[in-house]
């Protein structure tokens, strides 16, 4: 069973090309096919920029040759007059969810009673699928908090025992400041923290400035931060990240090209802050790069499965990434500096076949538990 409500064929905001259902087009024949089979319903709620970014004219065309449609959440209706959905797929700031409860008397509402609003939507959905289990709702908002807080974000991480005969994972040394940047260099001396320190905001609210990252090379130079942020030390890494995408139980991993390692000589003739790019962009990768094959060697399969079935039962969560670097001289230690949910996946090559897979077998487990009573 889905969601209450019916969908006609003109309700919602269904991401379709009608020259694809066209028989006179190559592809018409077969994707009126699919159509018409029994469609796998995925209702999305997304921003604009995730919307360009994740639904790619190929991943659509895909999508509708296996019998999925993506169908837009409309911000305007309560979600229970809507669908029917088989899963409901979300990424959505806290500003732009108070749309979907906008009225005319929002806009003289007190900050305080706008998030209050915000958490009672977000508690409906997680109601609302404990209602009715059989929508699955990727991925959980109680879930998906966890990593909006780089605070928390890592605990999970620093409680797993992943290491093997050869690997051992860990996350970089940290400190929360919370406010008052004169306090830091005290702070961050009592904690023993070693510079240079890498300065990130602590939460974690799908805006740009939630992403922009500093280097600090100097203790003077500590008091110039702007908390709330964590403190964690650099390590260095050969200047690359690794991406690791996770959709379910599959894995994808891509290089990225990183900060460059910083050595005594940078220590001694450099203070200030300085600000990081964004690793996260296409243009930063590293996979077609001529690199030190000692630098370039991704991390073992064995230790990312173990990872990612680790990460998944302890955040409860199925779309996600883990920024991870390798240190320097030391093949076998790998840290966790980063994890993100629902991360941009159209810059992982191949994306479209691995979500629509795993969409099918979401699909799939529903109907078997549907047949057997479940």
């Amino acid at each position: 069973m889905r969601l209450h409500g019916d969908v006609s064929d003109d309700e919602g905001d269904a991401v379709m090309d009608p020259a694809l259902l066209s028989s006179s087009s190559p592809n018409g024949a077969a994707v009126a096919a699919a159509v018409a089979a029994p469609r796998l319903v995925v209702g999305y709620a997304l921003t604009k920029k995730k919307v360009k970014s994740f639904l790619q004219p190929k991943l659509l065309l895909l999508a509708r040759k296996k019998g999925i449609s993506f169908v837009s959440i409309d911000e305007t209706r309560p979600l229970s007059e809507q669908g029917p959905f088989d899963i409901i797929l979300h990424k959505i700031t806290s500003k732009e969810w108070q749309q979907v409860l906008e009225e005319p008397k929002l806009e003289k509402m007190t900050t305080d009673s706008r998030k209050s609003c915000i958490l009672e939507f977000l508690h409906f959905v997680k109601d609302y699928h404990e209602v009715h289990p059989e929508v699955t709702v990727l991925d959980p908002p109680s879930a998906i908090e966890h990593l909006n807080n780089r605070q928390s974000m890592l605990e999970e991480v620093a409680d797993l025992n992943l290491s093997s005969f050869y690997e051992e994972v860990c996350t970089p040394r940290q400190l929360v400041i919370m406010k008052d940047p004169s306090s830091i260099p005290t702070a961050v001396a009592m904690a023993g923290l070693t510079l240079p320190l890498v300065a990130k905001p602590l939460v974690v609210d799908g805006t740009s400035k939630s992403h922009e990252l500093s280097l600090a090379y100097d203790e003077a130079s500590l008091s110039m931060l702007d908390p709330p942020l964590v403190l964690q030390e650099f390590v260095n890494h050969g200047g690359i990240l690794f991406k690791v995408y996770i959709i379910g139980e599959a894995i994808q991993v891509v290089r990225r090209f990183s900060v460059p390692d910083v050595n005594t000589y940078d220590l001694l003739n450099n203070v200030g802050i300085y600000r990081l790019p964004r690793v996260s962009c296409a243009a930063a990768s590293a996979d077609h790069a001529d690199l030190d094959p000692r630098i370039a060697e991704l991390p073992p399969r064995p230790l990312l499965e173990k990872l990612s079935r680790e990460l998944r039962g302890r955040l409860g969560l199925r779309l996600f990434n883990v920024d991870m670097i390798r240190e320097l001289g030391a093949n076998d230690r790998y840290y966790i500096i980063d994890i993100n949910y629902f991360p941009g996946y159209g810059k992982m090559p191949g994306y479209e076949h691995i979500f629509t897979d795993f969409l099918q077998s979401l699909g799939q487990n529903n109907y078997k538990r549907s047949l057997s009573g479940g």
